[in-house]
């Protein structure tokens, strides 16, 4: 893996968790709103909207470097619209640098040949 593919997956998990968490919050306001006379919707909504659109930003982004097959590249999307979707995508982004960089690694020292 390329520096500018790990830079485009490691933002897009550095930008997943909050976003999901952005998510929730905005659902809880929501229902805080026509329970009660709390209403921070408009700012919440807002900071979720911004954070979501950095997210699509940011999933094309790794999309176009990484070369995901359209599966993949879906999946990701898909939990960009689940309320707790980030949570996974982030744990999965995660996991696939950590496996990039333990190929890369062996690759240079020679131990594997791809």
């Amino acid at each position: 893996m390329d520096i500018k593919t790990a830079g485009a997956l490691r933002r897009l998990r550095l930008v997943s968790a909050p976003e999901a968490v952005s998510f929730l919050v905005l659902l809880l306001c929501s229902v805080l709103k026509r329970t009660t006379d709390f209403n921070a919707v408009p700012v919440m909504g807002a900071v979720h909207g911004v954070l979501f659109i950095l997210y699509v930003i940011f999933w094309a982004d790794a999309w176009n470097k990484a070369k995901w097959p359209l599966k993949t590249a879906a999946l990701y999307f898909v939990l960009s619209i689940l309320p707790t979707g980030g949570f996974f995508a982030e744990r999965r982004l995660r996991r696939e640098s950590e496996d990039a960089l333990i190929a890369s690694r062996a690759r240079n020292e020679g131990i594997v040949n791809a």
